[in-house]
């Protein structure tokens, strides 16, 4: 659930690539709009809230016999999930809401099964009315956002409004529940449910890589200059009070970790609560301009052109060695402070992503699976601690880590600018900061260490150059169909002419769009037989715009893609007609019949 904000929700990148799953197929006889797939109505766990109380709600969700709609919790960024908002209400605060369990379905532009909703489907939300909120009525309205899909089409996503009327009442009148059949449904998920707890994030095929990468990024963080000699001044902190025993190192190293857990699970789960205004922020060209710069200012300052200083004051603070178990805890609490001018840049980029999710329950977890990856040197060396003779001395070749880590920094600057700037050029500015990073960061900078530093740093150069060289192969080149953008006058000409016209309607969002342009409408034969044609591409992902309107109904338009033939004396060849991904040798065939 999401309360709603002024600002649009929709995130340009899943506009643009929509759901993998954008199925097609042959028509329907009749015309269908997202709002007909799905009807929505609104049931209460009482018949009456009282002052400072809870109240339930269900969104009795029915979707249209053959369609679907996609889960709320989807496995790729590129599909639109559905999702739950709700006004904003002074005085009223809403949980978040209960999906019932998906199913998981194989569709022809997926290679796994993919998760939706299909059928009625009740989703709960609970809401907490304030002690303070006046008697009377009141209004509590928001919407659905869904897309919806068949097995051959998808419809533009939609977000229908959904309201509903409650009376407030004082402690001292009788509240009677309703429906109660309706909040005991087995097959609605009660609040630990897969989806709302860790293990359902993990089951992410995605996000479970991202746990990973993140605790490999803390470990990586303890070889920083800022961290790395904490480790021998703190584990001898905790061998002095151990008294020689490993229980008492272990315990105090615990709690050590703990500590730099639960500040930076604090951190995770504020910026998720206000990732909504983030994830709207993130949509501006210019707020991604911005961030691409503030992570480029920050790389500056990994390779030495300045320092983020902490005040003294604060450091002081988390230096100071205390005794005993709540010592160690308080140790760890501020350990982020005095290692912040290395790792802040790090912790700032995943508190982005976090923002960008808006979900407290990843960030929490995200943030606690960092400090775990930061922490496990400390615990280990901290119950053996013998092993500090083991370490490797610090040097010199802890700037090279520094610098390994400002290289990311710019790699994380391009990422922002990635939906600004078409992709090739995307491809050769990655391409040309592997190679610049690799060389230097392999051969030409001078930090010196062992001779498992000096293999080490070889690699990381060698597999820069590697996968910049990667990035760089062009595609393989092919022909393809010279579309034109729909003009009513070339139509009128391609009649004149006495030539077959080729409508193809699409959208940005349609995956089984992009499938025509990269399989089909590349063929050879095709690409031949085409020049017969007057070749039109019509762009329906704007619907508001009036041309847009006015095609959807002259050619009866249900969805994309829809591929239209029109003859050489200008009337629709209707049975030639598709809305589907087809491969190529089909749809030369309908070419042929059309010259023909």
């Amino acid at each position: 659930m999401l309360v709603k904000s002024n600002s649009k929700r929709i995130n340009p990148l899943i506009m643009l690539l929509s759901v993998l799953f954008l199925s097609t197929g042959g028509g329907q006889g009749d015309f269908i709009s997202s709002k007909d797939v799905v009807s929505v109505d609104v049931l209460l766990s009482q018949d009456r809230v009282h002052r400072g109380g809870e109240v339930k709600f269900v969104l009795i969700t029915e979707i249209k016999e053959g369609w679907h709609i996609n889960a709320n919790q989807v496995d790729s960024e590129f599909v639109i999930p559905t999702e739950i908002f709700i006004d904003t209400l002074e005085g009223m605060t809403a949980s978040s809401s209960i999906f019932p369990e998906f199913e998981r379905k194989q569709f022809p532009f997926s290679e796994d099964a993919l998760p939706v909703f299909e059928g009625k489907i009740n989703i709960v939300t609970p809401l907490t009315f304030a002690d303070d909120l006046p008697i009377g009525e009141v209004i509590v309205s928001g919407s659905i956002y869904y897309q919806a899909c068949d097995d051959r089409m998808c419809l533009p996503p939609i977000e229908i409004p959904w309201n509903f009327n409650i009376d407030v009442v004082n402690a001292r009148e009788a509240v009677t529940e309703i429906n109660q059949d309706l909040f005991h449904d087995k097959k609605t998920v009660e609040e630990n449910t897969e989806t709302d707890t860790v293990e359902g994030w993990i089951q992410s095929k995605g996000l479970f890589i991202t746990f990973i990468l993140v605790f490999f990024g803390g470990l990586a963080l303890n070889l920083t200059p800022c961290v790395y000699p904490l480790i021998p001044i703190t584990v001898s902190y905790f061998a002095n009070q151990s008294t020689g025993k490993i229980s008492r190192s272990f315990v105090l190293a615990l709690f050590y970790v703990l500590g730099m857990a639960l500040t930076y699970s604090i951190l995770g789960v504020v910026a998720a609560i206000t990732g909504s205004l983030l994830g709207s922020a993130l949509q501006n060209p210019l707020v991604l301009i911005f961030i691409a710069l503030v992570f480029f200012a920050l790389s500056l300052s990994m390779f030495g052109f300045y320092e983020i200083r902490v005040p003294q004051s604060l450091a002081s603070v988390g230096g100071k060695s205390r005794q005993g178990i709540f010592g160690a805890l308080f140790m760890g609490l501020t350990v982020g402070i005095i290692a912040a001018p290395c790792i802040g840049p790090f912790v700032v980029s995943l508190l982005i992503f976090v923002g960008e999710q808006g979900n407290p329950f990843l960030g929490f977890w995200l943030f606690f699976t960092l400090a775990l990856g930061l922490g496990v040197p400390f615990l280990i060396l901290g119950t053996f601690s013998s092993m500090i003779s083991s370490m490797p001395q610090s040097g010199v070749w802890m700037v090279w880590v520094r610098k390994l880590f400002g290289v990311i920094l710019i790699g994380m600057a391009v990422y922002f600018l990635e939906t600004l700037i078409p992709v090739r050029i995307y491809q050769f500015v990655l391409a040309v900061l592997l190679i610049t990073g690799g060389v230097y960061l392999g051969w030409i900078e001078k930090s010196t260490g062992g001779k498992l530093f000096t293999v080490f740093r070889w690699l990381i150069g060698i597999a820069s150059l590697l996968f910049a060289v990667w990035l760089t192969v062009p595609e393989k080149e092919h022909q393809e169909i010279n579309w034109e953008t729909f003009d009513y006058k070339l139509l009128e000409q391609a009649k004149t002419d006495g030539k077959p016209v080729i409508l193809d309607f699409y959208a940005i969002w349609c995956i089984p769009c992009k499938e025509l342009d990269r399989n089909t409408f590349t063929d050879k034969e095709v690409v031949k037989l085409s020049e017969e044609f007057v070749t039109l591409k019509v762009d329906l992902t704007h619907e508001s715009d009036q041309l847009v309107k006015d095609l959807k109904k002259v050619f009866e338009i249900r969805g994309v893609p829809t591929i239209v033939f029109i003859g050489e004396n200008g009337k629709e060849i209707k049975h030639l007609s598709f809305y589907e991904f087809i491969e190529a040798e089909e749809f030369l065939n309908k070419m042929k019949e059309a010259v023909n």
